[in-house]
């Protein structure tokens, strides 16, 4: 069967660190995400043609987006000398803590992948994901994998990279709230405490391990015992105005927990059902209004797909 000329692909934004989980989990969540389309043209390598919904803010040439950046990966990993071109359509705002520039590599990775008729299983994808990000976000996975495999990853290694499925809660939901307002992966990164004490590190450990448990039992009133973060949160969440008022919120709403997405500034909040969601996702934009911001929420089930084909 012959190859498709042309493949439109998308991938999900996606809610790391999960409180304790700090660059080991990492979680697919439905309704933001990007689109790329890939195409076969002549000659050799990956350009980028398009990129919508940016703004113009990120990099046209291919050594520098992770979209080119991903694909060319895929091209690398098969052997297969190709012409490919992108359109890249942002579906989520840059620098909010959903996995932007892994969305973009993930997609594209996905739709070169099934251009070339998808000789490349799904988990074989994310090593060349890994490489896309590092270029821009820095050398990571627990965006990248649940982008491309979806549901709940936990990180076991990048070298070599082993990456473990977790089973999510029945029932299970999400709520991710986004202000406006940008904290850039660096200044996130620049953030994180040069030191950490023997007994944060400890507990942290003992709420991550909890959580895998709390997983694995489907026990959702042990999971929200241990989505508190005591070492990377409150360094992170000093970088955007309310979160600790909207964190809070959310737990007066109902939730089981809440802490940051990711770099942030957004904030997710994990609920017994998809149903709760909107009322917990109302009470944190009202918190991040009450400190000045705007915000728009998402509800999603947590156990979300990954990139698919459109």
């Amino acid at each position: 069967m012959s190859s498709p000329h042309e493949v439109r692909a998308f991938a999900p934004g996606t809610v790391a660190n999960l409180g304790p989980g700090f660059d080991l989990l990492g979680l697919a969540v439905e309704g933001t995400g990007d689109t790329v389309v890939a195409r076969r043209v002549d000659g050799d390598g990956v350009r980028i043609a398009t990129i919508t919904g940016d703004g113009g803010r990120l990099p046209r040439e291919s050594d520098r987006n992770t979209a080119a950046i991903a694909a060319a990966e895929v091209l690398r990993r098969t052997g297969v000398r190709a012409g490919v071109e992108l359109e890249v359509h942002k579906g989520m705002p840059i620098g909010s803590g959903l996995g932007s520039s892994a969305a973009s590599a993930a997609a594209a990775a996905f739709a070169t992948n099934a251009l070339l008729g998808s000789p490349l299983r799904r988990a074989e994808l994310v090593p060349g994901c890994i490489e896309a990000e590092a270029a821009v976000a820095g050398r990571h996975a627990d965006n990248v994998a649940p982008a491309i495999l979806g549901g709940l990853v936990l990180v076991r290694s990048l070298e070599p990279l082993s990456l473990l499925r977790l089973p999510v809660p029945a029932e299970l939901g999400v709520v991710v709230v986004t202000p406006r307002f940008e904290v850039s992966t660096r200044a996130a990164r620049e953030a994180l405490p040069a030191d950490v004490p023997m007994g944060a590190m400890v507990r942290n450990g003992a709420r991550l391990a909890t959580l895998v448990s709390a997983c694995y039992s489907g026990d959702v009133a042990l999971l929200a015992e241990c989505l508190f973060d005591e070492v990377v949160t409150p360094a992170r969440a000093a970088l955007t105005p309310g979160s600790d008022d909207v964190m809070d919120a959310a737990l007066g709403a109902g939730a089981l927990g809440a802490s940051m997405s990711g770099s942030g500034p957004s904030i997710f909040a994990l609920v017994h059902h998809p149903a709760r969601g909107p009322a917990v996702r109302d009470a944190m934009i009202a918190a991040f209004g009450r400190a000045g911001l705007e915000a728009t929420g998402l509800v999603s089930r947590a156990d979300a797909p990954g990139a698919r084909l459109l």
